[in-house]
């Protein structure tokens, strides 16, 4: 959704609060994206005659969703929804399912809320049954997307609640038993509530599975099938990916029936926005180099990716040593722990956060102005997820690649799925010599002994 300029209804917010009054007298847990279920509290101030008049020449309104969502849109500043936003809010509002190939930075977790929110307010409550079910593989995005039904569903009557692992669920079944309409939910955590009976679908009549390439990575397949034959008839179906591999195609025949098909882009493709290198380095030597190209001035704000969570922590510690400051994000880290690195990262007190590509997909950061892959990853589609996090909208970002010797398979693969040659910064490294076999002591022969009076053989 692209930024107005010269339109704001600043005199339309209301001052936020830590705490909202309920009718017991006692103050209600904030609203945000913490377990508890959260009901934001329309604002009764009835909208201007300028702001009518902006809602009525809105995009947004064009695409048939309700003048109270777009209300909120243009609240936050959009003036119009971005391509994929386009495309899907249409089909959601005519309640087709729909398979969205779109990568990450494109609009398209509010491509499917503000429909979702858009057809729950208009049914009104309906018995305090949860009626709309978003999956997500991370705590993070399932974060973000329950800020987002907060922020675009200020003006509607509809509760929302996000439940994931890492914490404890006493708030969450609080939340639950506070009757959500919306659920947002991570697999793990949703299948522990199922079966300890503490969370039914039983009124499900929309269903969204967000970044599904993301959570076939992460193992969660059978989960997500095991929740989706849990859900009553066949509710509307949403489901988006970065990349349209096939075994999304085969997940999608299994879930979708007769879907509108939504892509933005060729099926693999990086940002244009992008500019994109690789360097040839020794393993020993990546460190040094790493240090050198954050020692730029240009780097704002850099993203470094490690395969493993331990080269996270010991990348880490060594930048900090070096006089970096940086920080480290992966899914051993504490959710606190993880919440705190990003606010840090995001508010400039870092520089650098280091992060392994599960943690990795839940970061939405504007600004970064580097991401930098000091291990190529093992599978090559995360490669476009990884650099999909600079060069957003319409700022030119830099993705940088180390590649040692032992990589030049992973980077032939990165290049096939993307069909682009990188250009190259640094000669191939040699291969690193394989270590001498261990050296045979001599020994001398075993003397052979015979019993007295034994026959020679």
């Amino acid at each position: 959704m692209s930024k107005i300029d010269s339109v704001t209804f600043s005199n339309s917010r209301r001052p936020r609060r830590r705490f909202q009054k309920s009718s017991g007298g006692r103050p209600a847990r904030p609203n945000g994206t913490s377990p508890a279920a959260a009901r934001p509290a329309p604002i009764q101030r009835p909208a201007t005659p300028e702001q009518l008049e902006a809602i009525a020449a809105s995009a947004f309104t064009k695409v048939g969703l309700a003048p109270a969502l777009v209300r909120s849109v243009i609240e936050e500043g959009y003036e119009t929804p971005t391509p994929v936003q386009a495309q899907v809010i249409p089909h959601a509002l005519d309640r087709r399912d729909v398979l969205a190939c779109a990568q990450t930075g494109t609009g398209k977790t509010a491509a499917f809320i503000l429909p979702i929110l858009h057809h729950l307010s208009a049914a009104g409550a309906k018995n305090g049954e949860i009626r709309a079910l978003v999956l997500t593989p991370t705590r993070e995005l399932a974060g973000q997307i329950a800020e987002s039904a907060r922020v675009y569903g200020r003006h509607v009557e509809v509760r929302h609640a996000v439940i994931y692992g890492g914490v404890s669920q006493l708030r969450q079944e609080k939340a639950l038993r506070a009757s959500p309409d919306l659920l947002v939910a991570t697999p793990g955590r949703l299948l522990d509530l199922m079966q300890q009976g503490l969370v039914r679908f039983d009124g499900v009549t929309h269903f969204v599975l967000d970044e599904a390439d993301r959570m076939l990575d992460m193992g969660f397949v059978h989960d997500v099938k095991r929740i989706a034959k849990a859900l009553p008839g066949h509710p509307q179906t949403l489901l988006f990916s970065a990349t349209m591999a096939p075994a999304i195609d085969s997940l999608a025949r299994g879930m979708l029936e007769n879907p509108a098909r939504v892509s933005v882009s060729p099926k693999v493709t990086t940002a244009e926005t992008v500019e994109q290198s690789v360097v040839f380095v020794a393993k020993a030597d990546k460190q040094a180099a790493l240090r050198d190209v954050l020692g730029d001035e240009d780097v704002e704000r850099a993203l470094v990716f490690t395969r493993t969570k331990h080269g996270a922590n010991r990348l880490s510690k060594q930048l900090d040593r070096a006089g970096i400051s940086c920080e480290a994000i992966h899914g051993n880290k504490s959710q606190g722990a993880r919440e705190r690195a990003l606010a840090s990262f995001r508010s400039g007190a870092t520089r650098v956060l280091v992060a392994t590509d599960v943690a990795a997909r839940g970061i939405d950061v504007e600004g970064i102005s580097h991401v930098i892959n000091f291990d190529l990853p093992n599978v090559a589609e995360s490669y476009v997820h990884r650099i999909g996090r600079t060069g957003r909208a319409g700022a030119v970002g830099r993705a940088i690649s180390f590649c040692a010797a032992d990589e030049r398979s992973l980077l032939v693969d990165i290049e096939r799925l993307i069909r682009t040659r990188l250009p190259v910064t640094g000669d191939p490294p040699a291969p690193e010599p394989a270590p001498a076999p261990a050296a045979v002591p001599n020994r001398a022969p075993k003397k052979r002994w015979r019993r007295r009076g034994a026959r020679p053989s």
